[in-house]
């Protein structure tokens, strides 16, 4: 997980849902004492969950060994934990719960893992998107593949090198794309809670240490929204957007988990029929297409035909 290690990490967690919730919001009576947290004492979410204090404090602490599906449950009901809240719980929980050597198979698994790759029948479904803002995301929110209109969007990914081809990198670090977003501190919060729960799944790949580390090394934000301990799976919603062609304007997203490969997901954007975000995102398409246009007509040697530049961009392994 993080430099500490799982334990502390579920340690962490179980902390932080804690504090979210009042005695008094839970039906309880207070204990009485001087209160050095805001949200429930471990005596009083043991109470909750019925198991003793005892349990509870090896279970934050990662010393309760073969956890049983009922215990997770009912504290996961006691912290009213949301799915993608308590399937974090779960797999941390499980990972702490690990012997040594367990965790070191886990460890190599993770670090011995092929670079992500798009199917072709997928990048042939973005390519028949040209009206669309689409790209496929992998582990890390590592971005694999896109089409011309989420480049034009977003940022020119082809011109990038592949390690910063990476949506948590972009958002936190380049003034370009954090510029894109108006209320960038939401889209700031959607991604690091998406991180987290990203992480829960991959929780020995050296690579997801490293973006982790440099994240928190450049951008004091990014540690802050980290240390909240937010939790998201990828779903749907809509950003409120800038764009230097179209000013400001606000696009649904849907997001499609890969049946096949729960790694990759595919992402879209849309606007509402007849709204002015339409027009601006009509606007958007046609440069996409002329740019394409011109970089298609820009790699024909002489005047041969040539290869026409693909309009889906996939970065190298």
């Amino acid at each position: 997980m993080n430099q500490s290690g799982p334990k502390a990490e579920l340690g962490d967690f179980l902390r932080s849902r804690r504090g979210r919730i009042r005695p008094e919001d839970a039906g309880l009576r207070s204990l009485g004492g001087r209160r050095r947290v805001p949200g429930l004492r471990r005596e009083e979410l043991a109470r909750l969950a019925g198991v003793s204090v005892d349990y509870y404090t090896r279970f934050e602490q990662g010393r309760a060994g073969n956890v049983s599906d009922a215990v997770l449950g009912a504290v996961a009901v006691a912290l009213r934990l949301d799915d993608a809240e308590t399937a974090h719980l779960t797999r941390l929980v499980r990972t702490a719960g690990r012997g040594a050597g367990s965790v070191r198979a886990a460890a190599a698994l993770d670090g011995a893992r092929e670079p992500q790759e798009v199917r072709a029948g997928l990048r042939r479904l973005l390519e028949s998107m040209p009206e669309t803002p689409a790209f496929v995301v992998g582990r890390r929110t590592d971005i694999l593949a896109w089409n011309p209109l989420f480049a034009t969007l977003v940022t020119d990914f082809g011109a990038l090198p592949p390690e910063h081809r990476n949506k948590a990198w972009l958002v936190f670090l380049d003034p370009e794309v954090r510029g894109r977003f108006v209320n960038w501190e939401r889209k700031a919060r959607d991604l690091v809670a998406f991180l987290r729960f990203d992480l829960g799944r991959h929780p020995h790949d050296p690579r997801f240490a490293a973006l982790i580390a440099e994240l928190g090394e450049r951008s004091p934000e990014f540690n802050g929204l980290w240390a909240e301990q937010e939790v998201r799976g990828k779903t749907h919603g809509g950003y409120h957007l800038r764009h230097p062609l179209v000013g400001e304007f606000t696009l649904a997203y849907e997001s499609l988990n890969l049946p096949d490969d729960p790694d990759q997901t595919l992402i879209t954007y849309t606007a509402e029929a007849g709204s002015p975000s339409e027009a601006a995102l009509r606007i958007l398409s046609e440069a996409s297409a002329s740019a394409a246009a011109s970089a298609s007509s820009a790699s024909r040697p002489g005047e041969g035909l040539g290869p026409a530049a693909g309009p889906v961009r996939t970065p190298p392994a």
